[in-house]
């Protein structure tokens, strides 16, 4: 099937786009990293005190070196918080986000001395999907793209190439046969649906072929005139409408995992040898329910490949899809990006560790599986990336941290220094007081602050012991909620808004509320259990969990403890020296510390916070269309008629509540 290639890259520069410039000590740790990552040397530390515009400083660094950017944070909450700073820096470029999609996952896994096979079960985020696809489709597009990613960038992925050869160039005027555009789109992995047009689906109207991308929130509308393209429309899902004309449009595939026929078939080909190969071990050995079990599970697999040209855990077949050898490194989310590209790890003393630790864990489940013959040898190859191989496509590296491991320090060729914060605040004041009775105490805090306007961040040892407190809490009468690793990624973010908007007062996580987190609003952080030393304990811990009321100018930390740790005392130390540097420069400047004032950021939902009773996202009417507004109402409707037909009185009632809601009538 013969296609057009043509892929333009986009040459449009960074700009930085804020109310104010660099201050304190900002630019001259600017002027020292741009100038090492211009002499090219490969590693560089921003050591910035919480508060200290580390993330202005960064976005400096992109506009004066203008090269692709990509911003690795250790969890998807942080994640989301500089996604969102990006955007606001860099409104005219593309910031992309890139995270793990699934909001739950539980891997294959073989556990022998029980004989329990544990199948891969999880749960997608279409939106996290979509963000994914769209940070992967602007590297190949243009070279002003920011991606700011979690740890799951150095996972495998499908090939750049593949990715980029079955891009799908429309142009207006040009010539191009209809069905041979249906047929690239099945390819591509969209799928046809004339009845509903929804994301990663198209429907055919005689000469109109209507395609709703995978990374977009808008469809497109194709008008054939006989075998040429005669116009170009953007297009409102949910209504039909059609939008603004378009000269040029480049649509990529639904899924990263897509590959051309030819490496399909060339691949198909590999897996059966190596079945064979596999099955033929097995049986010498003595293993015949093993050799039974390899058989049956890939060959119904291949079935699959071979009608529909995917199967569930294709991934495990990467390395022959891919047309890879074996122990070539896996592609990844690096591999879209040009060889000349940026990297910042954030908070590097926790994420380094992460990306060196990754591949370890992922093996020794593996090799359970190809052992007991769940999957084939190949599959082994299916990994995030190695410590060496990541070293090795990570060509230069800002590390930004408030307290940097020792690593990043002896390796370093510049270590800027940012310790003063620019709105004058200080480290917070740091008292100890007795574990006894911290749980009352901390609420009769928490209480206090609420009085003031201000918000408690209260942290604890286990994810139920933060879930307790949250109760006692609420039955006390203060507004709380809880923070933890089980809470998906987006909610984590909504929940987080919702305490800087002061939907409530009270936040209780365990180690979320702690690096990089940025809520302005906080004054009190409280930490319970301070003395039981270890990692959510450690020096480190402490520091950076004291510095969440860092940009607070009430800012104070309370530390319940009985023995005075080294950790405790180092980090009290710490904070007290940074305390008098920052105190010394205001006096000198005759500052006087202000607040940090910064807007709520941006929902990663498609409409806002808001969810209905069903789970729809619900629009904010401020700001949503009214056409849009009418038709979700139309929609919502239409299911509460459904369910009285049905008999679901409950569920209509829901949907009569949300539909009320809707209208403003609560």
């Amino acid at each position: 099937m013969k296609k057009i290639r043509m892929i333009i890259m986009s040459e449009k520069r960074f700009r930085l786009c804020s109310d104010y410039s660099p201050t304190g000590d900002q630019p001259q740790a600017i002027d020292r990293l741009v100038r090492s990552v211009q002499k090219g040397n490969r590693y560089q530390t921003l050591l910035g005190v919480t508060g200290s515009g580390k993330t202005f400083t960064m976005a400096n660094i992109i506009e004066k070196v203008q090269r692709p950017t990509l911003i690795i944070s250790h969890n998807k909450t942080l994640a989301a918080q500089l996604y969102s700073e990006f955007k606001h820096f860099f409104p005219d470029n593309a910031v992309e986000y890139f995270t793990s999609y699934y909001d739950y996952y539980q891997p294959e896994a073989y556990v022998p001395a029980t004989d329990t096979y544990i199948e891969k079960d999880s749960q997608v985020n279409d939106d996290l999907e979509r963000l994914r696809i769209a940070a992967s489709s602007a590297l190949i597009s243009r070279r002003d793209v920011i991606v700011v990613a979690s740890v799951s960038c150095i996972y495998g992925l499908g090939s750049p190439e593949d990715f980029k050869e079955m891009m799908i160039p429309m142009r207006t005027g040009m010539r191009l046969d209809r069905e041979q555009l249906l047929e690239q789109l099945v390819a591509n992995a969209y799928t046809r649906n004339d009845v509903d047009l929804a994301r990663c689906t198209f429907r055919v109207r005689g000469d109109t072929v209507d395609i709703f991308p995978a990374y977009m929130e808008t469809a497109i509308r194709i008008v054939f005139f006989d075998d040429e393209v005669e116009s170009i429309r953007e297009l409102d899902p949910l209504l039909s409408k059609v939008g603004k004309k378009l000269e040029r449009f480049d649509l990529y595939p639904a899924t990263q995992w897509v590959t051309t026929k030819e490496r399909l078939a060339r691949g198909i080909k590999k897996i059966q040898a190596e079945l064979e190969e596999r099955v033929a071990t097995f049986e010498k050995e003595g293993k015949l329910l093993e050799a039974q079990r390899i058989r049956m599970r890939t060959e119904n697999d291949l079935e699959l490949l071979r009608e529909t040209g995917f199967c569930f855990g294709i991934e495990n077949y990467s390395m022959h899809i891919g047309g890879r050898k074996p122990n070539q490194r896996p592609w990844c989310l690096l591999d879209f990006f040009p060889d000349d590209f940026l990297m910042f790890i954030d908070e590097s003393h926790v994420t380094l560790p992460q990306i060196y630790g990754m591949s370890h864990g992922d093996r020794s489940r593996k090799e359970k599986l190809v052992e007991f013959g769940f999957r084939l040898p190949s599959a082994l190859e299916n990994r995030p990336l190695r410590p060496e191989e990541f070293n090795a496509v990570a060509k230069q590296i800002v590390f930004v941290s408030a307290t940097p491991a020792p690593f990043e320090l002896e390796h370093s060729a510049v270590v800027a220094e940012q310790i003063i914060r620019p709105t004058g605040l200080l480290d917070p004041e740091m008292e100890v007081r007795p574990i006894e009775g911290q749980v009352e105490d901390v609420i009769n805090e928490a209480v206090e602050a609420a009085k003031k306007g201000e918000r408690t961040l209260v942290t604890t040892l286990t994810k139920r012991m933060a879930e307790d407190i949250c109760e006692f809490m609420k039955e006390r009468g203060l507004r709380a909620d809880y923070l933890h690793s089980d809470i998906d990624a987006i909610e984590r973010v909504e929940i987080l808004r919702r305490l800087r908007r002061g939907d409530f007062d009270v936040l209780i996580g365990v180690n979320l509320l702690r690096e990089g987190l940025d809520i302005p609003e906080a004054a009190l952080v409280a930490i319970l259990d301070a003395d039981k030393e270890g990692f959510l304990r450690s020096q480190t811990s402490l520091v950076q969990t004291a510095g969440r009321a860092a940009r607070h100018e009430n800012g104070r930390v309370i530390l319940y403890a009985d023995v005075m740790t080294d950790s405790l005392k180092r980090a009290i130390a710490i904070c007290k020296t940074r305390r008098s540097a920052q105190q010394a420069y205001n006096r000198e400047h005759k500052i006087t510390p202000r607040g940090v004032k910064r807007d709520v950021q941006e929902s990663l939902l498609p409409y806002g916070e808001k969810k209905g009773a069903m789970g729809k996202a619900l629009p904010d009417t401020t700001k949503s269309k009214a056409g849009e507004i009418t038709a979700l109402i139309a929609e919502l409707q239409t299911e509460m008629l459904a369910a009285a037909d049905a008999l679901q009185f409950e569920k209509a009632a829901l949907l009569r509540d949300q539909i009320a809601i809707l209208r403003g009538k609560k």
